[in-house]
Order: C-alpha cells, then structure tokens, then sequence
C-alpha cells in the first residue's frame, strides 16, 4: 500500500473528508475562507497537521449549523445537538480556536464528559488480526501489540533510534508524553529486519492516518471473512489498552506501566488498573517446558509460569 504523499499544508485542510458527501454539509465560501485564516494561524502556531484535519471538520459542520461569527447560535446548536458529550467538548474546543483566532469574545459552555472504560481485547483476537495481515502491516501491528505505543509514535520512528542486533526500539513521545525504550521480543526483531529489507528510508513506517485507515480496512475484512463481528469492535487503540492492561496484570507493578505508556501523571495511568478484572471463565491455554530454551520460548510467547510438578514447568496465558 502506498502511505500517501507528503504532509499537506494549511491550504489542503479545509477539504471536505470523504465520509462528507454523506452528512451533508455545506459551508459557503465566506465561512471557508475564514475557516482557512484560522487554520493557518494555528498551523504557525504549531498544531499539529491531524489537529487541523479535526478542527477543519468541526468547524465546517459548526458552520453548516450555525453562525461561527456569533457566539450565541454556536452555543445554542452544540447544546441542542443530540450526541455524547465527549463530542461536544470537541466542537466547544474547535470553536475556541476559532474565537480566539477571530477576536470573538464568548464564555465556553461546560460539558462534563465521562470517561467510559475501554472493553479489552483478548489475546486470541489480538494474535488473529497480526496474523492475517500482510507482512508489512502484520509487523506494524505487532510492534505497536509488544511495546502499547502509538501510531503517531511510531511514524515517527527513525532507523537510528532501532538497535536490532541487540532488539532495541527508542520511541519519541507524543501529546506530552515521555519518551522511552523498548526490548522487544525476537520475533519481532525478526519481522522489523524483514520489513526494513524493502522499506528503508529514514522514517520506515507510514503516516499514523494512514496505518489506522490500513488497520480499520484489514480489521473490518477479516471480520466478515472470519464470520467474527467482535473483531470489528477491536480498535487500533485498543492495542495500547491491551499491552498495558497485560502488563499489569503481568507485574502489578503501577509504576512501571506508567513509565512504559509515557504518562506524566499517574492519575492517568490509573484507568487502566480498572480494567484487569479478567473473567477466569475465559480460561487459559497451557504449556509445559522441560529444559531452559523450551521455557524461555514459552515465556517469549506471553506464557506465565505457574508451578513445577515432577521436574516439569508448568505454564499458562489467558485466552
């Protein structure tokens, strides 16, 4: 698959996405000039370009619903409009950006949002979406499984910051997060040196836009293919809520799922100790190992070791 052509400037951003034709927005020339100003004072600003993609859309469907040049008809739409919450913090925030941008003086309505918790996905479906993938994006998906970071992190991945020979993966941090290392597994290294054979310019991954649209492709396909509809409900995101729900699960240890997601605060790391109340009925799959290489497969594979019983260890990973 080809990842696209370079980023596109300000300019690009006030095109409709292709999802438009189907809400039937419609924003007049004069609303998408103005749009377009605001645009690019936040480009220059240092938004970053999905940003942009997000307040244009929210923008452009404030636009097609209400005046952006009185404050009053915007608040009076985003509070009649029937969605979550969370989706009308995200209208408030754009419209923010606009007012802020055009000198228009307006008081931010207060829309509580509830953070829901995320369903985990189980190891089985994450092990069926990585396998049915394509090579390329079998190790993207992989990568991102093993180490919770994501997408926009690792696109912005250099070869310089991967030391395979010894299974090493440096990862900026985005949003303001920290950056951090990774050991990864050595299947794994063996799928980045393959990947990097035919990719190898200096960012070797694609776009984050274009890994999720790849992902949500791959995931839905592989969904009706497999006759699973509860695949389609696995996010890519879910990803980073899976590794980090395992590793605590795996370690107990809060600190160090804090430190390995990138968090700066430990209140957000929190959200993710509600979620490791794992159902016992969904069972384990179990192994046993007889000499030191067969227990360190088991243990590379996720296997966690449970007791030994006639000279045997005994090993288990949840389903």
């Amino acid at each position: 698959m080809n990842p696209g052509s370079p980023a596109p400037q300000a300019s690009v951003l006030i095109q409709p996405r292709p999802r438009a034709h189907m809400t039937g927005l419609r924003c007049s020339d004069y609303c998408k000039g103005k749009i377009l100003t605001t645009l690019i004072k936040l480009e220059n600003r240092g938004l970053a370009e999905g940003t942009l993609r997000n307040l244009s859309f929210n923008l452009k469907h404030l636009a097609a619903n209400a005046n952006l040049d009185d404050a009053e008809s915007v608040r009076a739409f985003i509070a009649k409009k029937a969605c979550a919450n969370s989706q009308k913090m995200n209208l408030v925030k754009a419209y923010n950006y606009y007012a802020l941008a055009n000198g228009i003086e307006w008081i931010k309505p207060n829309h509580r949002y509830e953070r829901k918790l995320c369903k985990i996905p189980t190891t089985e479906q994450i092990d069926k979406l990585i396998a049915s993938a394509s090579p390329r994006y079998a190790t993207i998906f992989k990568v991102l499984a093993e180490t919770g970071i994501m997408p926009h992190e690792l696109s912005r991945v250099s070869i310089s910051d991967m030391d395979l020979e010894r299974g090493l993966l440096n990862v900026q941090g985005h949003k303001g997060h920290n950056s951090r290392a990774f050991r990864l597994k050595s299947e794994t290294v063996a799928m980045l040196k393959t990947y990097l054979l035919k990719n190898k310019k200096q960012n070797p991954f694609p776009k984050s836009e274009w890994i999720c649209k790849c992902y949500r492709e791959h995931r839905n396909r592989i969904a009706a293919k497999l006759n699973d509809p509860s695949l389609r409900t696995v996010r890519l995101y879910d990803f980073r809520h899976y590794y980090a729900t395992m590793l605590y699960y795996r370690t107990k240890d809060i600190l160090l799922v804090k430190r390995q997601l990138g968090h700066k605060k430990l209140e957000t790391t929190l959200v993710y100790t509600q979620l490791v109340n794992f159902n016992e009925e969904n069972g384990y799959y179990s192994a046993s190992a007889k000499t030191i290489n067969e227990a360190r497969a088991l243990i590379e594979q996720g296997f966690e070791y449970v007791t030994e019983v006639d000279g045997i260890k005994l090993f288990r990973k949840r389903k």
